[in-house]
């Protein structure tokens, strides 16, 4: 059974950073492609992220030289690093399976507000 854990979540200004985590269980990530997803309030879900099983990266443009996906095969742990955050930024924020959301877990919130 594929389980996916976020953490990292909070509350931050606007140009700050923060570093999530997802722990992944029953999934191995390096065998595996990764996503990050998040959905905004009163949003769709938005694919924001992606490893590829061989470590290659994804971004799509609203977070593009802003966000830096990586990996840690022995903890097999997903992360994803924010910085610049944007008052758009804030979202739930999960890691999934796919870019649809599956297998994902509770999420994390990023708040960013001033």
């Amino acid at each position: 059974e594929v389980q996916l854990v976020e953490s990292g979540g909070g509350l931050v200004q606007p140009g700050g950073s923060l570093t999530l985590s997802c722990a992944a269980s029953g999934f191995t990530l390096s065998r595996n492609w990764i996503y990050w997803v998040r959905q905004a309030p009163g949003k769709g879900l938005e694919c924001v992220s992606r490893m590829s099983d061989r470590g290659t990266p994804w971004y799509a443009n609203s977070v593009m030289g802003r966000f830096t996906i990586s990996r840690e095969d022995a903890k097999n742990t997903l992360y994803l690093q924010m910085s610049s955050l944007k008052l758009d930024d804030t979202a739930r924020y999960y890691c999934a399976t796919d870019c649809e959301g599956t297998n994902k877990g509770q999420g994390t919130q990023v708040t960013v507000s001033s």
